[in-house]
């Protein structure tokens, strides 16, 4: 029973380890594309930096969560994490539209943006995960 039980761990671990690789690229990309130093900003106490940050990674789990969950294969799962990395890349230039100076306002410790930020990223990954329907 316990072997039957962990058959799919194989599975398990080659979906788990491609879904941190994934989140390690979106963190390595996103704090590239962003005018503030989000970890910098973290390791400063910066919670202004941490709202945005996190919302915007939960905003990327979501859909990686779906790709997961529904992918034919890993590869399948990396193209669709990709095409949620570049929603939340997009929204990002998006939401700098009504607020232009908002890695500024981030790196300054005002929340509204962060929160504007964040929440923004989350909305679009959770809608970009129920998009997903392949």
């Amino acid at each position: 029973m316990i072997l039957q039980s962990l058959a799919g761990l194989p599975a398990f671990l080659v979906y788990f380890c491609t879904g941190l690789i994934a989140i390690v690229a979106y963190l390595f990309v996103y704090t590239r594309i962003t005018a503030h130093n989000e970890f910098q900003l973290i390791r400063d106490n910066e919670p202004a930096a941490a709202i945005a940050l996190g919302l915007s990674l939960l905003g990327f789990v979501a859909p990686l969560v779906s790709a997961i969950a529904h992918s034919a294969n890993v590869l399948d799962c990396l193209i669709w994490a990709t095409i949620a990395l570049v929603v939340q890349v997009i929204v990002f230039f998006l939401v700098k539209v009504p607020v232009p100076n908002l890695s500024a306002r981030i790196s300054a410790g005002e929340l509204a943006p962060a929160i504007w930020l964040g929440l923004s990223s989350l909305a679009a990954g959770l809608l970009n995960a129920a998009c997903m329907i392949y």
